[in-house]
Formats: C-alpha cells, sequence, structure tokens
C-alpha cells in the first residue's frame, strides 16, 4: 500500500492526527450529503411537493432497512484497525477478503427485500395516498444499487481503518458529480421526476464501487485485494459479526424509532413531511460532520488497543468528545439560525418552512449531543464492547421515544413535543455509555495486566 496513505494512530501529536483523519470522513460525508441535497432540491423546485415529500419520507425506512448490514462494517473496522495496530497482517488480509464478501451477499438480499416489499413497508408507515406511489418507486430503484453501497462501505471501512480516508473522498467526489449531473439530465431534461433520482443514485453507487474496489486491487500490503482469495474466512466471520452485529442491530433500534416518529410526522400531511424532509436533510449535515469523529473514535482506539497502548485511549477519546461537542454546537446553532433562508433552498411553501423551523429549534440546537452519544459508541466499539452499546440505545434512546410518543406525545399532541423525544433520549444514553466505559476500560485495563504479569 502506498505508505503516504497509511498512519500510526498509536504515537505522534494525536490531537494533530485526528484532526487530519477526521476532515476528509467528514468532507465526504457532507460532499455526499450535498449533492443529496441538490436531489432533494430539483425534485422540489422542479417537479412539486408531493415528489418532496416522497423522497424524504423514504429516508427513514431506508436507514432502517440497512442499518443492520451496514453496521457489519464497524466489525471490519474494529478488526482490521486491531490486527493491524498490532502488526497481524495475515488477519488483516483474511478479514478485508471476508468483508467484501459480506458486502456483496447482504447488498443482493437487500436489493430483493427492498424492490418486492417497498410498497407494504410504506403502508405500514402510514405513507398518504398522493405519496404512497412516487415513494414506492423510489424505493424499488433504489435498492437494486445496494450491492454497489455494500460493498463500497465495507471496503471503505477497510482503508479507514490503517487511516486512508483520502481516497474513499475522492471516489465519492467524483461519484457525487456524476449523482449531480444524472440528476439534473433525468429531472431536469427528461422529466422523469422520482425515478430520475434513483437512477442517478444507483448509477453514482455503482462507479464508487468499481473506484475503490479498484483501489484495493492495485494497492500494495495487508488491505489488497485478490479476486482469487475472495471467501469467507470461518474464524473471522465470528469476530466481525461480534462486533458489528449488535452495531447493526443498534442502528436497526434507532432507525425503528425514528420510522415510528415519521409515521407520527406524516399523520401532520404531506406539507408538513415536506418541511421535516427539508429540515431533516440540514442536519445531515450536521450528523455526518459529527459521525467523522465517531469513525475516528473506532479507529484510533482499536489501533491502541491493538498495540497495547491504554493511555492514547483516554486521549483520544477525550479529544474526540471535544471535537465532536465543538463541532454540534457551532453548526447546529449556525443552521438554526440560517433555517428560513436554507430551507427555501427546498422549498417557498412558507408553511412547509415553519414547519421545517420548528424541527431545527428542537433538533439541531442540540445536536452535540448525539454527537457526544456516539463518540462514547465508538470508543466502546473501539475496546471490543459491541452489545452493551446497543442495549443501553435501546433502553436509553428507543425505547424511551416509543414510550415519549405513546405517553406524553399522545396527550400533548404538536411537533414540537414530538421532536423533543430526540435530545432528551440523547442526553440520557449519553451518559449511561460514559458510565459504562469506565467500568469496562477498567476491566480491559485489568486483564491486559494480567496478561503481562503471567508473560
Amino acid at each position: 500500500m502506498n505508505r503516504k496513505y497509511e498512519m500510526d494512530m498509536t504515537s505522534g501529536p494525536l490531537l494533530k492526527k485526528l484532526i487530519v483523519y477526521a476532515v476528509p470522513l467528514m468532507l465526504s460525508g457532507m460532499l455526499q450529503l450535498l449533492f443529496n441535497a441538490v436531489d432533494v432540491i430539483v425534485v422540489g423546485k422542479c417537479v412539486d411537493e408531493t415528489a418532496l415529500a416522497a423522497v424524504g419520507s423514504t429516508g427513514s425506512l431506508v436507514n432502517l432497512l440497512i442499518g443492520l448490514f451496514m453496521g457489519l462494517s464497524v466489525g471490519t473496522n474494529v478488526l482490521v484497525a486491531r490486527n493491524f495496530g498490532a502488526g497481524r497482517t495475515r488477519d488483516v488480509e483474511e478479514v478485508n477478503h471476508t468483508s467484501i464478501c459480506l458486502g456483496l451477499i447482504f447488498g443482493t438480499l437487500l436489493a430483493v427485500i427492498g424492490f418486492i416489499f417497498a410498497r407494504i413497508f410504506l403502508v405500514w408507515m402510514g405513507s398518504p395516498e398522493d405519496v404512497i406511489d412516487q415513494a414506492a418507486l423510489y424505493l424499488r430503484i433504489y435498492f437494486l444499487g445496494m450491492p454497489f453501497n455494500m460493498v463500497y462501505n465495507f471496503a471503505a471501512a477497510t482503508l479507514r481503518a490503517v487511516g486512508d480516508t483520502k481516497r474513499p473522498m475522492y471516489f465519492l467526489i467524483i461519484a457525487g458529480v456524476v449523482n449531480l449531473v444524472l440528476n439534473l439530465f433525468f429531472v431536469v431534461v427528461l422529466r422523469i421526476g422520482v425515478a430520475g433520482v434513483a437512477i442517478a443514485t444507483v448509477a453514482s453507487q455503482a462507479l464508487s464501487c468499481y473506484l475503490i474496489i479498484r483501489c484495493l486491487l492495485r494497492t500494495e500490503g495487508a488491505v489488497r485485494l485478490d479476486i482469487h482469495k475472495l471467501k469467507i474466512t470461518r474464524s473471522k466471520l465470528p469476530d466481525i459479526l461480534a462486533i458489528g452485529l449488535p452495531a447493526g442491530l443498534q442502528g436497526v433500534l434507532f432507525s425503528f424509532s425514528n420510522v415510528l416518529i415519521q409515521s407520527s410526522i406524516n399523520s401532520f400531511g404531506s406539507t408538513a413531511m415536506a418541511g421535516n424532509t427539508a429540515a431533516s436533510n440540514l442536519e445531515g449535515f450536521i450528523y455526518t460532520a459529527m459521525n467523522a469523529f465517531y469513525q475516528t473514535c473506532i479507529s484510533f482506539v482499536s489501533q491502541n488497543l491493538g498495540a497495547k497502548k491504554l493511555s492514547n485511549i483516554w486521549k483520544v477519546t477525550g479529544m474526540c468528545l471535544i471535537l465532536v461537542s465543538l463541532t454540534g454546537i457551532l453548526m447546529g446553532g449556525g443552521c438554526y439560525l440560517a433555517g428560513n433562508v436554507l430551507l427555501r433552498l427546498y422549498t417557498d411553501n412558507t408553511e412547509a418552512v415553519s414547519y421545517g423551523m420548528t424541527r431545527l429549534s428542537y433538533v439541531a440546537r442540540l445536536y452535540f449531543l448525539c454527537g457526544m452519544m456516539d463518540t462514547m459508541v465508538g470508543a466502546l466499539r473501539g475496546i471490543g464492547a459491541s452489545l452493551m452499546p446497543m442495549i443501553v440505545s435501546l433502553m436509553g434512546s428507543c425505547v424511551f421515544r416509543i414510550v415519549w410518543i405513546m405517553t406524553y406525545f399522545k396527550a400533548h399532541r404538536s411537533l414540537g413535543n414530538l421532536f423533543m423525544s430526540y435530545p432528551l433520549s440523547w442526553a440520557i444514553t449519553a451518559g449511561i455509555h460514559i458510565i459504562c466505559f469506565l467500568i469496562l476500560f477498567k476491566k480491559v485495563q485489568d486483564r491486559l495486566n494480567l496478561h503481562s504479569t503471567a508473560s
């Protein structure tokens, strides 16, 4: 592998390395969202409000369906980083090839499920009659691109684990530009509406998948991909599942609560749905920027655990918490203050903008709590604990939100009271995660000290 893309996360100026590692992650995620936002803007401006609601209302369902399998890529990241930090080259190679196989298998499975059951899922969510046909069409086409999406994400997890966050960013930029051009062509020129947006998305996912696989085929070192070695290594599969499956289930649980919230939003009508779509699209930029520190924390903590440098784990976790909080406060506050201007990029409907501002006031301004929660999950997974954060998230966020909707929101029905469930659940879950990390890190420390004494 070209050494300029690798990163030793166990020595040197850690703060500088954290930022150097996180910034490409942040930029790639935000650029991807920017291209997706343009999709939504083009639909809202060039088609109609119903089409905007149709595309936006599928987000929580998509996240629910792909969350489980995307979480498995976390297992890839943790295991590659840990083995790379410990210098176990063969283990890195076996995890890499196993992961690519898993991405292809799971992506194909999702494509079949999503294509067949798209409309049924939307009916379960209570999608309005004026939205459901376009939303189902969008979903069916979108899910055909799942094999490309899954393979890309598993391959990107491998590159990130060894410190390479730049090349995945380059690939997303190229694919994003293609997505934008195709989106404008299909929607503005050919005028095929939401189908055009979905086709453009699938095409760009196929391109990003091709680019990253081509990169791994030409890479030297442990993460080099050899088509002839593609197989699922039985000894590595349980390790990937042990870390990745709870991470995926946690994503599913969060998405399930979001689907429930989306269903509640749907009951307010298509205008409220459109405003919520625009606001949540803006919040996506904040979340993606903060999520870079979650991914950074996983990789740095994992490499340092492999190298048995426990003091660095404390430093990395603390620095990531500070960085993610600053990012969330600055971006969330800025998004709220500029909300009226930004929301009008998506829709000219004054009522929809008002609905969007309601969401921003409750969610965007307190989004840093979500960043803190996710960063602590990253630290926990980095030290090998994946089941506990899933259980905590289930109780602290998902169950809490469901209870909130069934009780307080039901008694005091308003969008503001619905959105309040987000920051409250983040604060509760983040606090419990911090306590869990302190307990589990002490156990890891004791175990390593015991091993060193025995040896």
